[in-house]
């Protein structure tokens, strides 16, 4: 959305409707996680042919509501990039193990190896097993940082990238987008005892952290270049991984935090200590991301999204988000291009 304002027809927050913060855990435990990736063979060779053409048609089209720009829905598994998976038998996933409750390890996990687990890593099982045709489809999983997410994906690397990704104009460019699976709004996170209200004046002159590619620091760049944001406020603290400005913000590093409110909230149940402040102040819809031209795959995953929405997508929301983020109303409301 490249970020956009507040739309007068929200369609849900993201299926929240409260953003109460419970379930007080650390946050330093993510610390100690192991960053390791499941095996793979660093290519997918899913686009090729297709991809010039789809750059070309997105840059000739003019884009306003990028949620709305994902392709139909279809079943057919016959497309050139759903078979290179088939035949394969895996699924190859860009994934973040770091952020609570939507894509993380959880160091208390009585298994011998901690498996990844979240919002996120829900979908990418469901999409998983609806592609290979059975339960407990093989995936693997590659952790990545938010910065790059979209040259893995253009490198061929993975398949897909299931990590709270927003779906913008800028974004349609590179890579193609699935219908969107949730929605949420940037917001600001900052100690409890801060005299920070929100996105207002009184960022004046604190320390701002963002993750080093997500909207977040876009958004930020481009208030303060137009004066929305205080001129004084700090803003050149960023980090490969949004968790990592948590850890900053305990350390009295930086003041205040500005990420999407959804994972804003997770961070604030990690630590008791901070808080949200202040309404989020746009919009935004997390999509899954793909290769430029992968036209079938794109819209098989929408495919399984349509039954998910309807058969999962809750009882994943109420496992890992309802403690932080409250009663939900549902999935955002679709349309396609």
């Amino acid at each position: 959305m490249n970020v956009q304002r507040l739309r007068a027809s929200l369609r849900g927050w993201g299926g929240v409707s409260a953003m109460a913060v419970v379930c007080a855990l650390t946050a330093l435990f993510a610390l100690v996680l192991p960053v390791t990736q499941s095996p793979g063979d660093g290519g997918t060779g899913i686009g090729g042919q297709g991809v010039a053409q789809g750059e070309r048609i997105r840059a000739e089209e003019k884009c306003t509501d990028p949620e709305d720009r994902s392709l139909a829905p279809s079943g057919d598994q016959d497309g050139d990039a759903v078979q290179a998976i088939r035949e394969r038998g895996y699924l190859s996933v860009g994934v973040d193990q770091n952020s609570f409750r939507w894509g993380y390890r959880d160091p208390n996990s009585t298994s011998e190896k901690a498996e990844l687990e979240g919002f996120d890593i829900d979908l990418v099982h469901a999409i998983a097993d609806e592609i290979l045709g059975k339960q407990d489809a093989e995936v693997r999983f590659h952790a990545i940082p938010t910065d790059q997410r979209i040259p893995a994906i253009k490198r061929g690397d993975v398949d897909m990238v299931v990590r709270t990704m927003t779906i913008t104009c800028d974004r349609l460019k590179e890579v193609a987008f699935s219908s969107p699976y949730f929605q949420t709004g940037q917001q600001v996170l900052a100690p409890k005892k801060s005299d920070i209200t929100g996105y207002d004046g009184s960022l004046a002159k604190k320390k701002i952290c963002s993750a080093k590619g997500s909207t977040a620091y876009e958004n930020l760049e481009a208030d303060q270049k137009n004066g929305d944001l205080v001129a004084s406020a700090d803003i050149k603290t960023t980090v490969p991984n949004q968790l990592d400005c948590l850890v900053r913000l305990q350390l009295g590093e930086v003041d205040a935090v500005v990420t999407d409110g959804a994972l804003a909230a997770s961070q604030a149940a990690q630590d008791p200590t901070v808080e949200l402040k202040g309404k989020p102040f746009t919009t935004e819809y997390y999509g899954v991301a793909m290769k430029l031209g992968s036209d079938d795959l794109v819209r098989r995953v929408n495919q399984v999204l349509v039954d998910y929405r309807k058969d999962g997508w809750q009882q994943s929301y109420n496992t890992w988000l309802r403690a932080s983020l409250g009663a939900s109303s549902g999935p955002p409301s679709v349309e396609y291009r």
